[in-house]
């Protein structure tokens, strides 16, 4: 068993956990500051900071600007969401965002930690007037997602639906076949959907990346950060709402948001993200 492994983990649910590599849901919560983390997710962390040191600006930029994108498609008249890769519930979560503007929208939330799992109870405490939902599933096998009970129940495929896919696609390497998993999960959505897309760059500072991928590797995880050619591949088949694939902070900023960009402290290269927001024609 790893050195690693918390004194207070059930050994039983060591391997369940899996334990013995660090989860991308765990160290995203971990950059967040959240407390929903292991030894091996904490190395991994610390490991990437002494790489690169903007991951948790990174981190909490793509949040930022997931609570923007899930508003904007709120106020678009979307009344379904499709969250995909969830991560650890961290207030506000996405359903809390749009069902301030929509109190009756379905939220459909998927990820494959078993820590998301225990801690689903936070993305269960709906609006009376809506609904939401959690299934443990995978990204790496999108008609199991679609096919699920929790999504034929909350989610009406003839009525656009917006799918988000935040910060997660940079832990699939080329040879799972991430374009193909995108299409798949949009193919069934009606004109008029969204496709909600963040993914992490080399763009702005790539030697610090490539030294970044190569210790999170020995630390047992697996990844790929992409160029901004590569990530706008994966809005092929949408119509790329303006400003189209940029900086998290240059998507409609708000006033929080340019507030950190006038201090200096959410630049190009302390964020490397690409994101952005495509609508199914």
């Amino acid at each position: 068993m790893a050195e690693s492994q918390d004194a207070d983990v059930d050994p039983r649910m060591y391997e369940q956990l899996k334990l013995d590599r660090p989860h991308g849901a765990r160290v995203y919560d971990y950059f967040l500051g959240g407390k929903d983390n292991f030894a091996i997710d904490r190395q991994a962390a610390e490991h990437l900071l002494q790489a690169f040191p903007g991951f948790r600006t990174a981190a909490l930029s793509n949040r930022m600007w997931m609570h923007r994108a899930a508003k904007f498609a709120a106020e678009q008249g979307i009344t379904q969401f499709l969250d995909v890769g969830t991560g650890i519930p961290t207030s506000p979560n996405l359903h809390e965002v749009v069902q301030e503007i929509t109190p009756a929208a379905h939220v459909v939330y998927a990820d494959n930690d078993p820590i998301v799992l225990a801690h689903s109870r936070a993305l269960l405490v709906s609006k009376p007037e809506g609904k939401t939902a959690y299934l443990e599933a995978d990204v790496t096998d999108p008609q199991a997602i679609l096919a699920s009970d929790e999504v034929k129940e909350l989610i009406d495929f003839d009525k656009p639906v917006a799918l988000s896919i935040v910060g997660v696609f940079h832990y699939l390497p080329d040879a799972l076949k991430p374009y193909d998993l995108v299409r798949q999960l949009v193919e069934p959505l009606a004109p008029g959907s969204l496709l909600i897309f963040s993914h992490c760059t080399p763009d702005f500072a790539p030697e610090l990346w490539e030294r970044a991928m190569v210790v999170y590797k020995a630390d047992g995880g697996d990844a790929q950060v992409r160029s901004k050619e590569e990530v706008t591949r994966f809005f092929e088949g949408t119509e790329l709402i303006e400003p189209g694939v940029v900086s998290p902070f240059r998507w409609y900023p708000d006033d929080e948001t340019q507030r950190l960009v006038d201090k200096g402290e959410f630049t190009d290269i302390m964020c490397s993200l690409w994101v952005g927001v495509g609508r199914k024609p």
